[in-house]
């Protein structure tokens, strides 16, 4: 995987990567940060965001993070959306060992989601109508 454009985002791949594979992936004019496969945060206007649930959400905001909140417009309509992305505590970004708690929530946030989406089963194959 080529490495990330933005200082920033590499800095962020670098402080994860002592928890495994990390890389960044640009998205939207920003990076989604990808932990061993998963999506566990990104990166939008230099700001670094990591996955929540419901679970860990108190703790986010017990730290004073701040949600990943964006608009959309549709039809005229402006509509605001908040994600479940979080901002850590301004000081994770200094170390691997402070992100790391940080990080270690939101990997086991996204592993949650995707334990918990549901898998369709695949569709049976077509039978062919016998040849006359």
């Amino acid at each position: 995987m080529a490495p990330p454009r933005d200082e920033f985002a590499a800095h962020c791949v670098e402080l994860l990567s002592s928890m495994g594979p990390a890389h960044a992936k640009r998205m939207f004019g920003g990076h989604g940060l990808y932990l061993d496969g998963l999506m566990i945060g990104l990166i939008a206007a230099d700001q670094l965001y990591l996955k929540t649930d419901a679970q860990t959400l108190p703790q986010w905001r017990d730290a004073g993070g701040r949600a990943f909140v964006y608009e959309s417009s549709r039809d005229g309509v402006v509509r605001t959306a908040t994600m479940s992305y979080w901002t850590p505590p301004d000081e994770a970004t200094e170390s691997p060992d402070a992100l790391r708690p940080w990080a270690r929530l939101a990997l086991e946030a996204a592993l949650r989601a995707q334990a918990a989406r549901v898998r369709k089963p695949a569709a049976a194959p077509r039978r062919r109508k016998p040849a006359r």
